[in-house]
């Protein structure tokens, strides 16, 4: 009998202990769930806007700043490139925003997250496809491109890449575009006032 009341009274005991623990449970999870919602809407609020500013790699006097837009099912790239030879030359998004070698090389390969071949533009292509831009006798290329099917925020602090040459669209793994001659990260743009 003793010990029957001995453990009822340290069951007693223990109970608001219990509910104590229960509660602080509770209110952590409540915490927990609170971040996860606050991160999710973190998640919603996605940058939509971008800009890479290229710099000159060794050897060359390259230079351009390139917009960056998520739209609806695209990202929109305007902008303008100097100091280019006239013609075509091979225009990417590389794999890392890396501008620490002087020939543009630390920016790694196109960006290819799909494992695609290289090729023209498009579903079956490296992600960082972007074809080549033209410049004109003076050495200026205007951008006005689209890059279907990518999104803004998956290329975030990675590098645009504009190379000597044109883009065959054709030769593995990055179409024959030669030396990289402007180089330039991709950032979060100010937002429009």
């Amino acid at each position: 009998m003793k010990s029957t009341i001995l453990t009822l009274g340290i069951l007693l005991l223990a109970i608001p202990g219990l509910v104590l623990a229960q509660e602080e449970g509770a209110k952590e999870e409540a915490h927990e769930k609170e971040l996860a919602h606050e991160h999710s809407a973190e998640m919603v609020n996605l940058p939509t806007a971008a800009v890479a500013v290229l710099a000159s790699t060794s050897g060359s006097d390259v230079k351009g700043v390139i917009m960056l837009k998520q739209e609806d099912g695209y990202v929109h790239l305007t902008g303008e490139v100097i100091n280019l030879e006239p013609g075509e030359h091979g225009f990417h998004i590389h794999e890392f925003g890396d501008l620490t070698k002087a020939d543009g090389t630390a920016a790694g390969g196109h960006f290819n997250p799909d494992g695609h071949e290289h090729g023209a533009p498009g579903a079956k292509s490296h992600a960082g496809d972007l074809g080549n831009i033209t410049a004109d006798d003076s050495g200026v290329a205007k951008i006005d491109t689209k890059a279907e099917g990518l999104k803004l925020h998956i290329v975030l602090g990675r590098s645009i890449v504009v190379h000597a040459k044109a883009d065959d669209l054709k030769s593995q793994p990055s179409g024959d575009a030669g030396p990289r001659v402007g180089v330039g990260v991709i950032g979060i743009a100010k937002p429009s006032e």
